[in-house]
């Protein structure tokens, strides 16, 4: 059987603190497999905001919604700006009140996408730490890194520093890693206090 992926243990740490009617982020919508994942778990009285800087993200997340309209999905919001414009980009009276904010970062996945865009370490730690403003108490917020592609690793690095020096009283951090390869792909989650 194995151990989970990083993503899905990712949706399973989101999982267990996410209820119908929340409020939600995927800072990073890539293909839209985090974004339907959280529209799934916050249901039609939920919400779901999405951000990415490359239309085709958008565009591949629209149409993976779209096949599951007939579905219970949250309304959802597709921005296209970068994750690090979180706090000004999203409306004042859901400051505090996020139940989830989910990262996948490196490159766009498809097929035929420039794998040159990547996320960048400035912008990422920046996005981070607004967004653990941005959760609610007890919220959670998951980055998936990938620390085998050209400057992965070192977002990698810099993202697994912030985490453990987030002070124990204003959130728990946790890494799920496999350790024999170096350069294989980590999920960490941070638990607002």
């Amino acid at each position: 059987m194995g151990f989970l992926s990083v993503l899905s243990f990712a949706h399973k740490i989101v999982s267990e603190r996410i209820q119908p009617g929340d409020v939600a982020v995927d800072a990073t919508i890539g293909t839209g497999a985090d974004t339907l994942f959280l529209a799934k778990s916050v249901g039609p009285k939920g919400l779901v905001f999405g951000f990415d800087i490359q239309e085709e993200a958008l565009s591949l997340t629209q149409q993976r919604l779209h096949q599951h309209t007939a579905t219970s999905i949250s309304p959802v919001t597709l921005l296209l700006r970068s994750h690090a414009s979180m706090r000004e980009a999203l409306p004042l009276h859901y400051h505090g009140k996020l139940a989830a904010i989910m990262f996948n970062l490196g490159y766009l996945p498809a097929t035929d996408s420039n794998k040159e865009i990547i996320t960048e370490t400035d912008s990422t730690i920046t996005a981070l730490e607004t967004a653990l403003e941005l959760l609610r108490p007890g919220g959670v917020l998951t980055a998936v890194l990938y620390p085998g592609h050209p400057g992965g690793d070192l977002e990698a690095v810099s993202v697994r520093q912030w985490a453990s020096t987030i002070p124990q009283s204003v959130a728990q951090s946790i890494i799920y890693q496999q350790l024999q390869r170096a350069d294989a792909p980590y999920t960490i989650a941070v638990e607002k206090k």
